[in-house]
């Protein structure tokens, strides 16, 4: 049996520019894969019998074939584009920031009617992996870049914040924006805003910082030269909100007032790195919080420090405690931040007795054998009386 033998099979130093360079792909009756070159050119396995013939499995054909159909279906750029006309996004701001128009649909609202948090920040993942896929450098990875590839790296997440001034409800027409700054020497920061079409008011702000894992080792990695080369000239200085400096969140114990334990990863948790993918953490601690107090409060800002990744085969507990005194009491006599410009006085001056905000400490961990369970996550939430 007779085959064209497909171009992207070809091993790098073939050159597809001389006339006579001609191939032919023979499948023999012991499944073993007879390429026949012009040439002396080695296979993709090294093995060479005779002059100008290689040996392929059949296997390793077929993996070559799938990996160029892949990348062919995703077409992924090489280079910087400025228009991403297929998800209605574009590149502004001197082209390092990128702009998205988004629709809530149906399934990613609650039952009333509005975005749920679970929905936002997927829109945000999304939002940040397509400014990477259009400024060309979206390598085969989670975000990863073509020298992260190289490097075996791969990003995590250690802290996110998201605030939330108003929820976008069913069918709201909403511009996505983000970019990214530095964070210390081998970090990396991201913001969003989202804001209405319609009305032009931001509804939702968040800010995160990031990592690079060696994917093997699982251990933390200085940010390569070729890496920082590579996306250092898409760094701004422009933050979603002016951060005041970070709130310690206290590690919960046993004690804690409310524990759901057990919980167990499902395959549909996992990424494309093989490990939990952040929005579950989110959807493991909220569901600790106790359903009388969901009925009349909303939540508006969460904070969440990350400590460790979780496998699939792991067993987490997640934890959950109120705080007594309020966020309201924690900040007005602050005097080390500028009340006209902090979040935490922008928040403080639209509440009133009606709509006082409550918050609670949470943590996530690992339990099984160990005398001391292992931290994922530490977290506070912020909650205001619904209207």
């Amino acid at each position: 049996m007779k085959a064209v033998y497909n171009q992207a099979l070809c091993p790098t130093s073939c050159s597809h520019r001389t006339p006579e360079h001609k191939q032919t792909l023979n499948i023999n009756a012991n499944g073993t894969v007879t390429v026949a070159l012009k040439g002396n050119v080695m296979s993709r396995t090294g093995s060479v019998t005779g002059k100008g013939r290689n040996f392929i499995s059949v296997a390793s054909v077929k993996e070559l074939t799938h990996d160029s159909e892949t990348k062919a279906r995703q077409n992924i750029p090489t280079e910087k584009q400025s228009v991403d006309p297929f998800r209605q996004g574009n590149i502004t701001d001197g082209g390092v920031r990128y702009k998205q128009t988004v629709v809530i649909r149906s399934y990613e609202v609650g039952a009333d009617k509005t975005a749920t948090l679970e929905s936002i920040l997927n829109l945000l993942q999304e939002t940040a992996l397509n400014h990477v896929w259009v400024s060309g450098l979206l390598g085969d990875g989670f975000g990863a870049t073509h020298g992260m590839v190289r490097n075996n790296l791969i990003w995590v997440v250690t802290r996110m914040q998201v605030q939330v001034d108003e929820y976008p409800i069913w069918g709201e027409v909403m511009e996505v924006d983000t970019w990214v700054g530095a964070s210390g020497k081998n970090g990396m920061r991201r913001d969003w805003l989202i804001r209405s079409d319609a009305t032009g008011e931001v509804l939702v702000r968040a800010t995160s910082t990031w990592v690079m894992m060696n994917q093997q080792t699982r251990r933390l990695s200085k940010m390569p030269v070729v890496v920082r080369e590579e996306i250092s000239p898409w760094f701004i200085e422009k933050k979603a909100f002016e951060e005041e400096i970070p709130e310690k969140i206290n590690k919960l114990n046993k004690t804690a007032k409310f524990t759901n334990s057990n919980l167990k990863p499902k395959r549909s948790d996992l990424d494309m790195n093989q490990h939990v993918n952040n929005v579950k953490y989110v959807n493991w601690t909220l569901e600790t919080i106790p359903h009388k107090f969901l009925k009349n409060y909303q939540l508006t800002r969460i904070t969440l420090e990350y400590r460790r990744e979780c496998r699939s085969s792991d067993v987490v507990q997640s934890l959950c405690e109120p705080e007594e005194e309020s966020y309201e009491e924690r900040h007005h006599e602050s005097s080390n931040v500028d009340k006209a410009n902090s979040l935490a006085s922008a928040l403080f001056q639209d509440c009133n007795h009606n709509k006082s905000l409550q918050t609670y400490t949470h943590l996530l961990q690992i339990t099984g054998d160990k005398e001391e369970s292992e931290e994922i996550v530490r977290g506070r939430t912020m909650w205001k009386r619904k209207l």
